[in-house]
């Protein structure tokens, strides 16, 4: 029996699988070609079963070698693409590659990411101008040319090419923005300068610019201009970063950097630039670290229908985004793959194909990285058999209690039971495991009412699951006839501490309603109240967001609570003063005041800013008022040798809160002096503990040298290992986390601008673990602002913190409480006790915690960040003794407007679709709340102010969002943010894109340049000026054609002059036949024409044939010429109301050349005695000279609103009639005479 179980061992562990060794020996790396050249990516893999098979993807597709004939896969792997093919609107061979390794039947993996990118044509932004310096200034050139990728630029003088590198004292140096700058200006400097600007894809000469060296005029001085100022830099980590920063002006200025308020030598996170004249300019650094893996993924065994979790924990700036990748497959977030505790895969219910390799891969902008781990599924070795009698104990709604005997055979010790359990219909199984061996029991909790699950039940031993028990099916009851939820709940804030909410009956009760109960939540508890249908909450905080849901009650109790709603009771003013204030004497006549804001539950709103008091002993004071994010102020201008006394208070929109006391400092008789380094500190003592060595000091003797702080040196045996600066101010210091019985040497020093004192030595040796405490020590905390982190004590432990409550007080802050037990009822208030309260977030993975110390029994922990987890414990320390941590207590706070803007904001052009473009971008970094919504904005001119662009809403969980009917060959700007519920983020950067000129030979789209060089930005139209409509050509892009147009309107214009002079000639005979006309016109037979202008009588008739006649015998109009104008003038008066007609509407003048003609006809019947007239199709002919004169007041009112109309491109139909520069004849040819079978006069003209 024993060798068949030994044989039964050994046989499961020979089937054990082994994990497989799969990696990348070789991946892709970013490249940059040109069109026309050959790329090539490398890739090779390495396993130790076998040599993996090498398959390529782009932009997440696997690629094709048959497909497309220039694509090629070498025998090592390689990729091999020739010809590269790229195109403003194709661009095939661009974009993201992977390489992808398989191991058949096992399992794949995919490489880093490797951007292609095909080099582009350069452009020059803006053209280099000429300048002119005084002697003796700086002069400055720029270079402002883009491209893809970025240009080297250099510089030519008078066309000889300028040095590529300079020394550090040369004059002239080439900036890395491309700008040229010339220093201390000489006559020799005078002469012409261009720039050129290669990428390995094209090159570009800019414009000459000249250089001219003014005289300058002894003792005159010139004011101060920046010629440059420091730019936003991000590089790199371990990159250097160049920041530009210059100025010219009389004296010549000289230059140094700040660091905030601190003076640096170097470029650092947060810099400003500034001239000794009282100029500066501020910018920022920010450092970019590609992502690092704190914690990978791990190969891991597991059994079918359990649960795993694979860990990956990531860092780098910007923080990275993270995907999860099975066999080279996005994993897609379900059901059953989940991703917990920041990004950690949870896979539930295993199956066998869940088999294989996953890859954790982490992308910012400054790289990608993948993390590689396989996951294998056990088989079955010697194990236990199926428990026995698996029955349940308790079923109800939403769960069941199952209880079973223990298997008969179980093959070694049990080491736990697993109740596996399914819905009816899903094929997925999940499990849960008892927490004790010996448990034969087991509730499954979380289920639908009225559904039918099957349990089984598995207990394992230290091989594996044994046998299965039969399954059992059960149906969970139904739920009880309780409420549904009350309806139209609405809450309103009648004052800072009151709200007001009402709400209707259920919908359905389900029997008598008998109360309703109505729960608001500000505390973790909150509070409960059986009222009727409206209640008023009092009593509340100020300007605090409460949480409240209201839920009906019947005989069975409670029903469906509503959704939770929130509200914030209204501000006020508030009702304690700044905190923290602190006062620095920085000069003999400065003083520079310190303050923190109010404790947030005292803000009663948000702070606007602050009221400063200041006062001169014996003397009325003065009041200063401060921006909100200033938490300092310098006074200056004080008189030496004088106390001076401040108070400050916070103010909101409601008012000005409490005054501060009154806070007192003296300035000195004269400054101290920072010529020389200070002296050696007077004194230094020093007590060393088993893990720490507690440190006290005196300042120098020498009062009037200032001291700016103090710099501590330790070590074993010498005092250099660790170095750490504390403040002037500062006299106590604790060094931690040392061994025990070991010889340390200490230095300390005193520094100030003018460098570092000399230091003074003293050495200790910590105590060892066993040595009986002093009880000296227990008073030395009291020195300390923040004490020592507590050192362990052997003796009886203090009891923890109980009772940790942690509640969200704002976006950025928590309050956590405690009780403390250790303290009795007869224990005296004067004992000093500490407590130490550290957090982190939920989703942190780093596992550092941040602490802060307090004496309360309350602690508001501030700089959070919004709509995140955070946990919170506390420990309380008494002398040498301290407790262990509290329980852990959690709280989220609350959501915030987003503080960073949508990222990669993308415009890209439709193929065949030239006046639509497709926008792309990724969520804000910092989203604070779930987004509900994205507004887009655009326009022509981006120095217009925002409420001016177009703007478009477009919903939260969209990435992506065409514009139509834009203007072809026109330059959009584009900018987005991004809203949650309580508000919208910042924009994002305005980016510009040009929309495509059409198709080459269509009358509808601007005629293709095919050259590299953009020429489009030469006959840019005015910013906010519209394009020509459909099928009109500009005079700038076709000479030829307004060469036609003006020839054919001057022969226009000469027959329309011939024309209405034969009609003011004829007048008494036309006016003869047109009263035999008149008689006639009942005649069924007689047809009139479309359109005439008799000599008498002007009509304007239609020039389609009518399809039926009106009553009268004569033709119905359709539409007359006179009613074509008013409406399009009420269109367009329509449509450039709107905001949105900068897409999709051009324009359309006709005014002049209608006036112009009428002016004519007027003059020319005048000169022949005869008065013209308009009327329309059978009008009356007195009406003619008010026709015209109405004519002439709708132009002339259309001129004064708007010069000009907005006609529609695409919404007219193509056989509407519209006014037209040209003219055209129908019935009547000018120089071949009357059509054949028309009857027309020689004195009518017809127009279409």
């Amino acid at each position: 029996m024993h060798l068949m179980e030994l044989y039964l061992k050994v046989a499961a562990v020979y089937t054990l699988r082994h994990f497989v060794e799969l990696r990348f020996v070789l991946e892709p790396l970013d490249m940059v070609t040109v069109r026309g050249s050959v790329l090539q990516l490398d890739c090779q893999a390495r396993s130790d079963q076998g040599v993996p098979a090498i398959a390529w993807k782009k932009d997440g597709v696997l690629l094709s070698t048959v497909v497309d004939e220039r694509r090629q896969q070498l025998t090592n792997g390689s990729l091999l693409v020739q010809n590269v093919v790229h195109s403003r609107h194709h661009r095939p061979d661009e974009g993201s590659y992977q390489c992808l390794a398989t191991l058949e039947g096992m399992g794949a993996i995919v490489s880093r990411t490797a951007k292609v990118t095909v080099s582009g044509p350069l452009r020059v932004v803006v053209p280099t101008e000429s300048v002119s310096s005084y002697m003796g200034d700086t002069a400055l050139l720029r270079c402002e040319v883009t491209g893809e990728p970025m240009p080297v630029v250099r510089w030519q003088k008078n066309r000889e090419d300028l040095p590529l590198t300079f020394t550090t004292d040369s004059r002239v140096v080439v900036l890395p923005s491309g700008s040229l700058q010339v220093s201390q200006v000489q006559p020799p400097d005078s002469a012409t300068y261009r720039c050129l600007a290669e990428n390995p894809g094209s090159a570009r000469t800019g414009t000459d610019a000249d250089l001219r060296v003014l005289p300058a005029e002894p003792g005159v001085s010139r004011s101060l201009v920046f010629l440059q100022r420091p730019q936003k830099v991000t590089a790199l980590q371990g990159k250097d970063a160049v920041l530009e920063c210059s100025a010219s002006g009389y004296p010549t200025p000289s230059f140094y950097w700040l660091r905030g308020n601190e003076m640096i030598e170097t470029a650092h996170i947060c810099v400003f630039c500034q001239s000794t004249s009282d100029m500066s300019a501020v910018t920022l650094v920010s450092s970019s670290v590609p992502p690092q893996f704190l914690n990978y993924p791990s190969n891991m065994y597991a059994y079918e229908s359990t649960d795993i979790e694979m860990e990956c924990a990531v860092t780098g700036n910007p923080q990275p985004s993270v995907r999860w990748v099975k066999n080279g497959e996005v994993v897609i977030p379900s059901d059953y793959f989940q991703i917990v505790d920041g990004n950690n895969l949870q896979i539930l219910g295993l199956v066998k194909s869940d088999e294989g390799f996953y890859q954790c891969v982490a992308e910012n902008e400054a790289g990608n990285a993948q993390a590689m781990a396989q996951l294998i599924l056990r088989d079955s070795g010697a194990l236990p058999s199926a428990p026995r009698d698996v029955v349940p104990v308790l079923v109800s709604s939403r769960f069941v209690r199952l209880s079973w005997r223990p298997p008969v055979e179980t093959h070694g010790s049990i080491l736990t039971y697993g109740v596996y359990f399914s819905q009816e219909g899903v094929n997925r199984e999940r499990s849960i495991n008892v927490s004790e061996t010996d448990m034969l029991q087991l509730t499954v909790g979380s289920l639908k009412p009225e559904e039918t699950y099957s349990f089984r039940v598995v207990a394992y031993n230290d091989i594996g699951p044994g046998e299965s028990s039969e399954s059992i099916k059960l149906t969970t009851k139904q739920e009880l006839q309780v409420p549904g939820p009350v309806e139209n709940l609405v809450a309103d804030a009648t004052s800072p501490t009151a709200i007001q909410a009402t709400w209707d009956p259920p919908a359905y009760a389900n029997g008598p309603v008998q109360g309703y109960r109505l729960v608001w939540t500000e505390t973790s508890s909150g509070k409960e109240q059986v009222i009727g249908q409206s209640y008023k909450m009092e009593g509340l905080k100020k300007f605090t967001e409460y949480s409240l849901r209201v839920l009906a009650l019947n005989r069975f109790g409670p029903g469906v609570s509503t959704d939770d709603m929130v509200i914030t009771t209204l501000s006020d003013v508030p009702s304690s003063a700044p905190q923290n204030i602190s006062l620095e004497v920085v000069y003999s006549r400065s003083i520079k005041v310190s303050w923190q804001p109010p404790p947030p539950s005292t803000q009663n709103g948000f702070i606007t800013g602050y009221k400063l008091r200041h006062r001169k002993t014996g003397r009325r004071g003065d009041q200063e008022a401060i921006e909100p994010n200033n938490l300092w102020y310098l006074f200056t201008g004080l008189e030496k040798g004088s106390q001076y006394s401040f108070q400050v208070a916070a103010m909101t929109a409601n008012g000005t809160g409490p005054f501060s006391e009154w806070y007192t400092a003296e300035t000195p008789e004269n400054d101290l002096d920072e010529t020389q380094v200070p002296n050696q500190p007077s004194s230094l003592h020093v007590r060393p503990l088993p893990n720490s060595i507690i440190m006290s000091w005196t300042p120098p003797l020498n009062p009037n040298i200032l001291v700016r702080g103090y710099i501590i040196g330790y070590g074993v045996g010498s005092p250099y290992a660790e170095t750490v600066r504390v403040d002037s101010k500062q006299r106590y210091y604790s060094i931690e986390n040392l061994e025990p019985s070991s010889h340390y040497v200490i230095s300390l020093k005193a520094f100030n601008n003018a460098g570092e004192g000399v230091p003074l030595y003293e050495s200790a040796v910590t105590r060892s673990m066993s040595d009986p405490s002093d009880p000296s020590d227990d008073d030395l905390f009291h020195l300390f602002d923040k004490f020592p982190t507590p050192i362990p004590d052997t003796s009886t432990p203090m009891i923890p913190p109980v009772g940790v409550q942690a509640v969200a007080l704002t976006s950025d802050s928590v309050r956590v409480s405690w009780a403390d037990n250790s303290i009795s009822k007869n224990q005296k208030s004067t004992e000093v006790r500490y407590y130490s309260v550290k957090w982190k977030s939920s989703y942190s993975t780093s596992g550092k915690f941040k602490s802060a110390d307090t004496t309360a029994l309350s602690h508001t922990v501030t700089g959070l960040k919004p709509n995140t987890v955070y946990e919170f414990a506390v420990m309380v320390t008494k002398g040498r003794k301290s407790s262990t941590w509290s329980m852990t207590a959690h709280a989220t706070t609350y959501e915030a407007a987003p503080s960073s803007a949508p990222k990669d904001l993308t415009v890209i052009g439709r193929e065949g679709r030239p006046r639509s473009i497709l926008i792309s971008w990724q969520p804000p970094m910092e989203a604070n709340g779930r987004i509900t919504g994205y507004l887009l904005y655009y326009t022509l001119d981006k120095n217009m102010p925002i409420d001016e662009w177009v703007m478009e809403t477009i919903s939260g969980d969209r990435l992506t969002h065409q514009v139509m009917d834009l203007n072809l060959d026109t330059i959009y700007y584009f900018r987005i943010q991004a809203k949650n519920a309580k508000g919208v983020g910042p924009l994002s950067d305005p980016i510009q894109f040009r929309t495509s000129k059409g198709r080459h030979g269509d009358s509808s789209y601007w005629p293709s340049d095919n050259n590299l060089i953009d020429r489009s930005s030469l006959n840019e139209p005015p910013i906010g000026q519209m394009r020509p409509p459909h099928g009109s050509v500009t005079p700038q892009k076709n000479s030829n054609l307004l060469v036609i147009i003006v020839v054919s309107v001057g022969a226009v214009t000469i027959v329309v002059v011939v024309t209405v002079a034969l009609i003011c000639t004829r007048r008494s005979s036309a006016q003869q036949r047109n009263s035999a006309g008149k008689r006639k016109g009942s005649q069924k037979d007689l047809r009139p024409p479309d359109l005439w202008i008799h000599h008498e009588e002007m009509e304007l008739k239609n020039m389609e044939k009518p399809s039926s006649l009106a009553p009268s015998g004569r033709e119905s109009p359709i539409q007359t010429c006179q009613e074509i104008a008013p409406v399009s003038h009420s269109q367009s008066e329509s449509q450039m109301g709107s905001k949105s007609s900068h897409s999709g509407h051009v324009e359309h003048s006709f005014d002049l050349e209608v006036l112009w003609l009428i002016y004519i006809f007027e003059n020319l019947c005048a000169a022949h005695g005869s008065a013209p007239s308009l009327s329309l199709l059978g009008g009356d002919p007195d009406e003619a000279s008010s026709s015209i004169s109405t004519l002439e007041r709708s132009l002339a009112a259309r001129r004064a609103t708007r010069t000009k109309l907005m006609i529609p491109m695409d919404s007219q139909p193509s056989n509407t009639r519209e006014w037209r520069s040209e003219s055209c004849i129908q019935n009547t040819d000018i120089a071949s005479g009357p059509r054949p079978g028309t009857n027309v006069s020689s004195s009518e003209l017809q127009c279409c």
